[in-house]
């Protein structure tokens, strides 16, 4: 893929392309000439070169995020390219340089900054291995844990002192390493600094454990997923005993709240996380999907907070309420609440919109049409007749970036009508759409179990994705993609642990089969 380099990008590619002359002239280059090298060796995979540059780099900061992307002297944005190759080599060389550093006078690296890396689906390394967020959290506490064993034998570089922000992903599986290497935090040259942190198939013991460890006053983001039985009786306890000063984005796993089985004191206890959440003052994205929400979602964002006559005193941007249960008065407080003008993302799956609130979620949407950039109504019983009022009420979102319809009841006509208007929307780059319903068999119905989202026509479907993929092409928006993922998007946490969730899944179901045979045989 071309790209726009400049000429001294050029003569860097040159330069580090033999790996064996650039690792032996790194002593004569210019230390403004540091960050150049390091993003040509990443685009070329030059590991050797690297790991050689980041254990003898003379400035103050090393950011991932800028020295890959967009530069003046190379527009290609290297910052999803999560090689594992380049990635070793960037952290051994920071273990390096510690190590072959022992002069103060020496050292100018104050903080290294790994958070700028973004995970995507397709790779364009050579090599074709990357090296995830939980891989990238094994190896960093892998190798501040043997800098302590070699500071054991070698007093004197204790007086390095570098800062590594990185986001923390932590399972059962590197739970031990990531605890005993934040637990000696003071004592290692690198000190972990956790931004953001995500936490999967861990016990709820384990997690209030660790995320203590974090120090929580430097965290901008918390994911608790994937089972961690995280309720709400220990989401009061979590936020009455951590504060999170800077923290902007909270999700909470399937089930935190059930407002089905609510007594006097469950609606307290709402009540004083409503509170808590209030005094986060930076929270501007919450992710509560496949909780059970009916009739309380103005109890989350609590209305008594001191001096703020408003639920949160920041507006949310990101709001995902997927597979809640909202009912009418729910939807009605969302479209009035402050938020609605300040909502970027939204996620309203699972919720039968044409027949429980279409007025109101039309006011929601223009509302927040002003500003909103991604909408996702997957699974939302949109069917033919409701195509034309859904295309009114898109109409004035003209900013819109990413739109995810997948599990509705569309007919191949009407896709085609709704993907005549999309071309309209000058902003739109993403867009995720149902296999139309004429594919099914008669008599489907939605929504569709897993059993049978497979289970159509795939001839008809690429004929009509084809047909789709032409509307595009004739209104001139090759820039738009348009795809089927049939099991929704692509999520790189998920598919880097998969295998680990998988088996905790399985002894999951064992177990539970074990106390129903105990059961029956009692």
């Amino acid at each position: 893929r071309a790209t726009m380099k400049s000429l001294r990008f050029i003569s860097a590619e040159a330069f580090v392309s033999n790996a064996e002359f650039a690792r032996k002239s790194l002593s004569g280059v210019a230390h403004n000439l540091f960050p150049l090298l390091f993003k040509a060796s990443y685009l070329l995979e030059q590991g050797e070169v690297i790991h050689d540059l980041v254990e003898n780099w003379p400035l103050v900061d090393f950011n991932m995020g800028k020295l890959l992307g967009t530069t003046v002297d190379c527009q290609e944005d290297l910052s999803h390219r999560t090689c594992s190759v380049c990635l070793e080599s960037c952290l051994t060389g920071l273990r390096d340089y510690v190590l072959n550093h022992p002069s103060p006078y020496m050292n100018r690296l104050k903080v290294v900054d790994l958070t700028g890396i973004k995970d995507v689906e397709v790779q364009f390394c050579e090599c074709k291995k990357t090296m995830g967020r939980w891989a990238r959290t094994q190896l960093l506490s892998k190798l501040c844990l043997e800098l302590l064993v070699y500071l054991q034998q070698t007093p004197g570089t204790f007086e390095i002192s570098v800062d590594v922000l990185i986001d923390l992903f932590v399972t059962e599986r590197n739970y031990e390493l990531v605890v005993q290497a934040l637990l000696k935090k003071c004592y290692c040259p690198l000190k972990i600094c956790c931004v953001a942190f995500r936490s999967d198939n861990l016990a709820l013991q384990k997690f209030f454990y660790i995320i203590k460890l974090t120090d929580p006053s430097l965290l901008r983001k918390l994911e608790i997923v994937h089972n961690v039985r995280l309720e709400m009786e220990h989401l009061e306890i979590l936020f009455n005993s951590i504060y999170f000063p800077l923290l902007m984005s909270l999700t909470l796993p399937a089930r935190t709240f059930n407002v089905r089985r609510f007594t006097a004191t469950d609606e307290q206890m709402l009540t004083n996380i409503g509170e808590k959440m209030g005094e986060m003052t930076q929270l501007t994205e919450l992710s509560m999907s496949f909780s059970i929400l009916t009739g309380r979602l103005s109890s989350c964002f609590h209305q008594t907070v001191k001096s703020s006559p408003f639920p949160l005193k920041t507006p949310l941007k990101v709001l995902d309420v997927s597979n809640c249960s909202l009912n009418h008065a729910d939807m009605a407080y969302l479209a009035n609440s402050f938020h609605a003008n300040h909502l970027e993302a939204l996620d309203l799956s699972g919720h039968n919109i044409p027949d429980l609130y279409p007025s109101i979620f039309f006011k929601l949407l223009s509302n927040s049409s002003s500003v909103l950039r991604s909408l996702t109504l997957e699974d939302c019983n949109i069917q033919d007749t409701y195509v034309n009022m859904l295309i009114l009420g898109l109409s004035p979102c003209q900013k819109l970036q990413e739109f995810k319809f997948l599990g509705n009841p569309l007919s191949s006509q009407a896709l085609k009508h709704l993907f005549t208007f999309l071309c309209e929307l000058p902003m739109l780059k993403n867009v995720e759409f149902p296999v139309p319903r004429d594919c099914y068999p008669v008599g489907i119905t939605y929504p569709i179990d897993d059993a049978s989202l497979c289970r159509f026509d795939h001839q008809k479907y690429e004929s009509v994705a084809e047909e789709l993929n032409l509307i595009l092409l004739q209104a001139n928006r090759k820039d738009v993609k348009a795809s089927t993922p049939l099991f929704g998007s692509y999520d790189a946490a998920v598919q880097e642990t998969n295998n680990e969730l998988g088996a905790y899944l399985i002894k999951s179901f064992k177990e539970t089969l074990e106390k129903f045979t105990t059961s029956l045989n009692k």
